[in-house]
């Protein structure tokens, strides 16, 4: 019984070296820092909470990259999870070479948060880009995509919503577990297509729809590779994310304190935003079983 145990033990030993080194300690090591002014050149000096009083009552720059990161998290997650379910009920119909449209457009999933696919992000949405010249051939003047502010967020939005296949690969694992038999009495009931979609299967999906909310929400908030390559920031930090401003802050002025700081408040508002979504699952995501008045 000992041997089975101390087995057991030295089989979780790795993941627990790894997590205590890798996650652990530096998560604590970036706590005590942001308590800190420190610039990797010198000791960390403590200053209390000099850097969260500056964050919130001096720095403009952590007002405008907040507002920015907010509307991009809020804009990206609905539309990228009502494109990902559009797309997985469209491919849960059985028709031909269907796997192979299945494999299709779960690749962008893949390959989106990739660095190349950024740059090849910019080179369409370039001046002369590939985009452009569609437009110029259907009759449209070039757009500006990078210029203008508002065009700027629509980019990487446009980017984070093509992303779409690992949460359409969720929704359709769901959409192929539901009863089918739910379907054959809603339509002895008479209820049409859309009838059927809005009150049988998407009460059905809620879990996957919560899943699906909580982790594309967390990732979206720390979107870093498509606002850094392809904008930098700009125009006018109209598309300066808070995981923008940790990164120059950190690596480009050496502010470790403070960016640690910054870090800690990003964490606080996932924290807080996963919570309100926990608590409000209660009132509308349904689960089999679930007895409720």
């Amino acid at each position: 019984m000992r041997a089975q145990r101390f087995l057991g033990y030295a089989y979780l030993a790795p993941y627990l070296i790894g997590l205590i080194i890798f996650t652990a300690i530096p998560f604590l090591t970036s706590l005590y820092l942001s308590f800190t002014s420190y610039d990797l050149m010198s000791s960390p000096q403590w200053t209390g909470l000099s850097n969260y009083t500056r964050l919130f009552t001096r720095d403009r720059t952590f007002e405008k990259s907040l507002s920015v990161t907010l509307l991009y998290v809020f804009s990206t997650v609905p539309l990228k999870l009502a494109f990902a379910l559009f797309i997985a009920a469209i491919l849960n119909y059985k028709i031909r070479f269907i796997n192979i449209f299945r494999t299709a457009f779960y690749v962008p999933s893949i390959l989106g948060g990739s660095i190349a696919i950024a740059v090849l992000w910019r080179y369409l949405f370039s001046t002369e880009g590939l985009v452009n010249m569609a437009l110029a051939g259907l009759g449209f003047s070039a757009v500006d995509w990078f210029g203008d502010p508002t065009n700027a967020l629509f980019t990487i939005t446009l980017l984070r919503c093509w992303q779409f296949g690992s949460a359409m690969v969720i929704f359709l694992a769901a959409l192929q577990s539901i009863d089918k038999s739910l379907y054959e009495a809603a339509a002895i009931d008479g209820a049409g297509k859309v009838m059927t979609f809005f009150f049988v299967t998407l009460p059905l999906l809620t879990p996957v729809i919560f899943f699906n909310l909580v982790m594309q929400m967390v990732q979206a908030f720390q979107e870093f590779n498509g606002p850094y390559i392809i904008t930098q920031g700009g125009p006018l930090k109209y598309t300066y994310l808070l995981p923008l401003y940790i990164y120059e802050e950190a690596f480009k002025k050496f502010n470790m304190g403070y960016a640690s700081a910054i870090a800690w408040v990003l964490f606080a508002i996932i924290m807080v935003l996963t919570l309100v979504a926990f608590w409000s699952s209660k009132k509308w995501v349904y689960y089999a079983g679930d007895k409720r008045s």
